[in-house]
């Protein structure tokens, strides 16, 4: 017959090791990805946040090392030839990529690791890493999205229907994200708390992700 438990029996009280978590960013050019990403860096600081490589000219207020790490495309072909870069991509005739050490160094020290990708950069870390968390930035209108991607004045009208045209093929990768958080006109911070809301709940899965470098 088996004995009944009393108040003063031990047993074994283990919970799920908290494993760091690898989110990526990504979304429609124009869709506010970059505000998103400033807006996390405040309101959750100790997350690494992966400084993208890119072979493309600074725009205006941009720092080295901040916004990107600013190279030579001989120096991010020598970096493809290397094996030193997670992923890359060829966009809007730029290279774009996140270094590897970077990004496995700060999940070995226990840090959520948070990327800012296009779709096609996107569509790559999750075949190589499924359980990556997978973020899609939207903006609450198609009118909405056209106007920011207009009125930014970045880019000549050339680049804009390069990057339109680019949005349909995009739009049709959207069944890869786990999570889709909408950008609205003035609403920032919510789409930020969103985001945290998202890592928080990933944290308290019994079943948790695990990125295996």
């Amino acid at each position: 017959m088996k004995k009944s438990s009393t108040i003063n029996d031990v047993f074994e009280f283990k919970l799920p090791t908290r494993q760091p978590v690898l989110v990526v960013i990504s979304g429609l050019s124009g869709s506010g990805k970059d505000a998103v990403l400033k807006g996390l860096k405040t309101a959750y600081p100790e997350a690494h946040y992966v400084v993208t490589c890119t072979d493309r000219a600074p725009r205006p207020g941009e720092v080295h090392g901040v916004d990107y790490f600013f190279v030579t495309t001989d120096e991010f072909e020598r970096m493809i030839a290397n094996d030193e870069l997670i992923e890359y991509s060829w966009v809007y005739e730029q290279y774009k990529g996140g270094l590897k050490k970077q990004i496995f160094d700060a999940l070995k020290q226990g840090k959520d690791v948070i990327m800012r990708l296009d779709v096609q950069g996107a569509e790559k870390i999750k075949a190589k890493f499924p359980e990556a968390i997978l973020i899609f930035i939207s903006p609450a209108s198609d009118k909405e999205w056209r106007s920011r991607l207009i009125n930014r004045q970045t880019d000549t009208p050339e680049q804009i229907k390069v990057r339109l045209d680019t949005a349909k093929q995009e739009m049709e990768k959207l069944d890869i994200f786990d999570y889709i958080v909408l950008n609205a006109e003035h609403q920032l911070d919510k789409a930020v708390s969103d985001i945290i809301s998202i890592i928080k709940t990933e944290h308290s899965r019994v079943h948790q992700r695990k990125i295996v470098t």
